[in-house]
């Protein structure tokens, strides 16, 4: 009889522990890009889920939350950091823009943020080991989630200038050739280690870049993750499924960008994936702590970005209304802004701008130093640099191969006009702008003078086409300060007309 009573006892006991067995709720963002105001909802959203006790909650971040706007570009990165500091995220992982300021700069923004960097991928070339811990895990009841990290490696392209030193020599590594092997031991490390959850935080995207790489093909070539929370390419999924190596559907999601939306991924407790996008605007909830940052923040930008510089009637379009950058695919006002902006200041030829370094459009009104910084947020300088017209065909050509595809390597253009086939990838009538206005086509073995930014021509953007182009001339001129100028004092303090729709520097025809 006693016997009886204790299993009795136990079985009650073990009932109770099943009836009070939690979810676990993983909130996510990607690609913030200096979004500040979203810090605040995440937070507040995953203290309410805590402080409700009806799930464990946590939140991490996929990358690209060091730059991106006018907070970033100002302080380089710190004002992130000192947000960051407060948000106590279990995990994030590097997105490409973490390498703007450089590997230094970034590893030192890092370590005052505090929170757990996960890259699987990322090394100092040379060493056996990767620069940051591979995967974290984490503990919710009696699960364990690991969190493991994955940057594209496209990102030595894009962002080059932070991998090779001046000489040409390999400083830091992403792997691209090993990228998908390391992806795997890192899986298969953390199930070794007791994970019951591997989840993806991963900066790769969804559509094949200049590399090739994709958060479908990294699913097809690996098994045992469970989910990827993807970034990189702004796009807004709340569940697409993709075939691992297995056969198995795995979830693959994003956001967005800019706090567009907060992702909310639900494990139950029989281990089923749950995922769902919340738009920023419908979370009534913040964390006072992270608001009070914020705001400081906002006040500290506003005191060096109020001065009105000029005005417009009209919006200087860099994304459509679906937050997607039509900057990287076709001609825009803005792009053409830009580039004019670049060849007055230098004196040049030819102006380009890679459209990933243009990333915020100014809405028609008054248009304030921080809408200038806003748009062109990062810290380069510009040059003049020699150019030969075949370099510029093969340029055109390669920098336009993805078109239909958004590609931040999409060259807006000043001096220069051309027409891009979009389904022989090819580029035809190029024309140079003689100083009577009229255009002439390219000689190609003649050399012209490009204005571009330092980023461009030290390999960031434009698949390093330039990269061995001699320098004419090197300012100390920051791209926005030339914006800024240009607006300023070459137009007057007014877009005018000029500048209401794109120019038709660039067509692009299907054939």
């Amino acid at each position: 009889m006693k016997q009886k009573v204790i299993m009795s006892v136990l079985a009650l006991m073990m009932g109770c522990q099943v009836m009070a067995q939690k979810s676990i709720v993983i909130l996510y963002e990607n690609d913030a890009h200096c979004g500040i105001d979203g810090y605040t909802k995440i937070a507040g959203l995953r203290d309410a889920i805590n402080k409700s006790d009806t799930a464990y909650a946590a939140a991490v971040c996929c990358g690209d939350f060091l730059q991106g706007n006018t907070t970033g570009a100002i302080s380089k990165g710190q004002y992130i950091a000192d947000i960051l500091r407060l948000m106590d995220y279990h995990a994030l992982t590097l997105g490409n823009h973490e390498f703007d300021y450089g590997v230094p700069r970034m590893r030192a923004l890092l370590e005052q943020a505090g929170t757990p960097v996960v890259c699987a991928n990322f090394y100092e070339a040379g060493e056996p080991e990767p620069v940051f811990a591979p995967y974290v895990i984490h503990q919710y009841g009696d699960k364990r989630v690991a969190y493991i990290g994955a940057c594209t490696p496209e990102t030595m392209i894009l962002e080059g200038y932070s991998f090779y030193d001046t000489n040409g020599i390999l400083l830091y590594d992403l792997k691209p050739k090993t990228f998908y092997q390391l992806i795997q031991q890192a899986v298969d490390a953390a199930r070794a280690e007791g994970a019951d959850y591997v989840v993806l935080l991963s900066h790769v995207g969804e559509t094949p870049q200049s590399m090739g790489f994709s958060s479908h093909r990294l699913v097809n070539n690996t098994r045992g993750i469970d989910i990827v929370l993807d970034g990189h390419s702004h796009e807004i999924i709340e569940c697409d499924k993709v075939k691992n190596l297995d056969g198995k559907e795995i979830i693959v999601t994003q956001t967005g960008t800019q706090f567009a939306n907060v992702g909310k991924l639900l494990i139950t407790p029989d281990g089923r994936f749950i995922t769902k996008l919340i738009k920023r605007k419908d979370i009534p909830y913040e964390n006072t702590q992270v608001t009070a940052a914020i705001d400081s923040i906002h006040q500290k930008v506003k005191a060096v970005t109020s001065t009105v510089v000029a005005h417009s009637d009209y919006t200087l379009v860099v994304s459509d209304e679906n937050a997607q950058w039509i900057v990287r695919g076709e001609e825009t006002n803005a792009g053409d802004l830009v580039a004019d902006a670049y060849r007055h200041a230098l004196k040049a030829d030819i102006g380009f701008e890679n459209g990933g370094g243009i990333r915020n459009d100014i809405h028609a009104g008054d248009i304030t130093y921080g809408d200038i910084i806003g748009m062109l947020p990062y810290d380069n300088t510009l040059r003049r640099i020699m150019v030969s017209g075949e370099q510029l065909q093969q340029m055109l050509t390669r920098c336009t191969s993805l078109v239909p595809v958004l590609d931040g390597n999409f060259p807006q253009c000043s001096g220069i006009r051309f027409t891009v086939h979009s389904k022989s990838h090819t580029v035809s009538n190029i024309e140079i702008l003689q100083e009577d206005g009229s255009y002439a086509p390219i000689d190609l073995k003649h050399n012209y003078s490009v204005a571009l930014t330092s980023y461009n021509h030290e390999g960031g953007g434009f698949f390093d086409c330039f990269k061995k182009c001699p320098v004419l001339f090197e300012s100390s001129l920051r791209y926005y300060e030339a914006l800024a100028d240009y607006l300023s004092k070459v137009l007057g303090g007014s877009t005018g007309q000029t500048y209401a729709k794109p120019q038709g520097r660039i067509t692009i025809i299907e054939d």
